[in-house]
């Protein structure tokens, strides 16, 4: 992992391998940023011209490297771009977002180095948080299967350069409470969301359900969270129906796995759900080739819920939150569920299973109804649930459901704030009534149409009464299966985590609802 660290040096002076500036899209063309100065004075103020002469334009994600000018220790310059030049008249300062991709998009281009300096523009806090998350996001590599496990050269990354060692974010100042805070929170959060990346990233055939379970126990064990794993014996005796049903079909067999921070002060309590199919073959509904390859990714809301309850505790939350990791592998078999069957779940509901491959919300609804027990302030659930909500809102956002409105807008308000592109969906009524079936309570398929609202209104029923409610479909930014973007990487995106954490914060700070 990337080391961070403030410092007041000025860039001439520091000893790195390259210097980060940022440089935005202006009317007239390129304009240098703050946090720069040094370095266009060093090219007598005329640096933003070079820049233009080299085809850049400040447009956002754009990268250009140039020799560092003389007297300078760092060898290189490295000018990312960050957009539109804020309005100078309304005095706005550069947006968190902004400085977040910029910094991944120069943390990815320097794997390799062993020191980089980020003069990108700080006006406070904030934006040393951002960039501190850009650059620990962006500089991720997952090469765990790659070469010799025995070589040490098997831990690089691409090209068998290692990821960008240390970064300097120079404008910080290393004895301010609030920018040491905030370096402390964009690692806290970095890295949780990088082990996030990692497991969405692990094969199958490491990462079952019983092996999620492990690693959780452990993660639980440093960082004082209390752990309960119920396995297919605790599940039977229990009566979590739906998750034993997805889970029959596999060797693998299933987990439910409860985390539970406390804080002593806390005044209010956040209930998190995750889907964890750590594989889905689609079951007896099996999927056809070309669909089932990426399926190792399924488990990525289990995986977002699991780093958002360990980043709270590392932070020290003043909030009770409890995640449920629902974990199953869904395989075809002679002891595979099957299209027809009838499924008693945990709540007590039955479920006609029309679809075997709309197993993510039988497991779902056994742990909503789980978290419902316990009575929390919220719950709030994430799955890669429907491939209809990628059809509606593509690949890079998530859709936002819930029984209430206005928590639905804090969600996507929260969601927006830490960068995570999100939209606000409905739960339509009349889509109910698809649902219905004449052997069981409930059906698990309902109209195809709005088939990701479907999803959600079916999960809704296994919600306590009265407890405010949100369900994310990550189906579309879970998993980046094109080139890296911003400080997104191919692969694992650890979507969802960094608006769960904002959840969790702003029910401690009491401003959530």
């Amino acid at each position: 992992m990337t080391a961070l660290t403030l410092s007041t040096a000025a860039a001439p002076g520091l000893r790195a391998d390259a210097i980060v500036i940022g440089v935005a899209k202006g009317a007239q063309g390129p304009v240098v940023a703050p946090g720069a100065e040094a370095v266009d004075k060093a090219y007598d103020g005329k640096l933003a011209g070079v820049l233009e002469t080299l085809g850049a334009s400040g447009a956002e994600g754009e990268l250009t490297k140039l020799p560092a000018p003389a007297g300078f220790k760092a060898p290189l310059v490295v000018a990312v771009g960050l957009g539109a030049e804020p309005d100078k008249d309304e005095d706005a300062g550069y947006d968190a977002e902004a400085l977040r991709k910029a910094a991944g998009v120069a943390a990815r281009a320097l794997t390799g180095s062993k020191k980089a300096a980020f003069a990108l523009p700080v006006d406070g806090p904030g934006a040393i948080g951002a960039i501190g998350e850009g650059i620990l996001l962006g500089a991720y590599s997952f090469d765990t299967y790659k070469g010799d496990a025995q070589d040490a050269k098997s831990a690089k990354g691409k090209n068998g350069k290692a990821p960008l060692a240390e970064a300097a974010l120079l404008g910080g100042k290393p004895r301010d409470a609030a920018h040491k805070g905030a370096v402390a929170r964009a690692i806290a959060v970095g890295e949780e969301l990088n082990r996030a990346r990692d497991l969405i990233n692990m094969p199958p055939n490491d990462l079952d359900p019983a092996a999620f379970a492990g690693i959780a126990q452990a993660a639980a064990k440093e960082h004082g969270i209390k752990v309960q794993v119920l396995d297919e014996k605790a599940l039977a005796k229990g009566g979590y129906g739906g998750i034993l049903g997805v889970g029959g079909g596999s060797a693998a067999t299933p987990r439910l796995v409860k985390l539970s921070y406390k804080h002593p002060k806390a005044a209010k309590h956040l209930a998190f759900v995750g889907k964890g199919i750590t594989y889905d073959s689609g079951g007896i509904s099996l999927k056809p080739a070309g669909h089932n390859e990426t399926m190792k990714c399924d488990m990525s809301g289990a995986a977002a819920v699991f780093a958002a309850v360990v980043a709270a505790a590392r932070l020290g939350l003043e909030v009770n939150v409890t995640g449920w990791l629902a974990l199953a592998e869904n395989m075809p078999s002679g002891s595979a569920v099957r299209p027809g069957d009838v499924l008693r779940m945990y709540s007590g509901k039955t479920v006609e299973v029309l679809n075997t491959d709309a197993e993510g919300r039988l497991v779902l609804a056994d742990a909503l109804w789980a978290a419902s027990q316990e009575n929390p302030d919220a719950i709030v659930d994430v799955a890669t649930l429907t491939g209809a909500m990628m059809l509606a809102l593509g690949s890079r956002t998530f859709g936002v459901m819930a029984n209430d409105d206005a928590f639905r807008s804090a969600v996507y308000e929260a969601a927006e704030e830490v960068g995570e592109p999100a939209w606000p969906m409905p739960l339509p009524e009349h889509l109910r009534k698809g649902m219905e079936s004449q052997v069981a309570d409930i059906a698990n398929m309902g109209e195809r149409w709005g088939g990701g609202l479907v999803a959600g209104l079916f999960l809704r029923e296994f919600v306590g009464e009265g407890i405010p409610w949100a369900h994310l479909d990550i189906a579309g930014p879970a998993f980046n299966e094109g080139g890296p973007f911003g400080y997104t990487p191919k692969g694992g995106t650890g979507s969802a985590v960094r608006t769960l954490v904002r959840l969790a914060e702003l029910t401690a700070e009491g401003d959530l609802g």
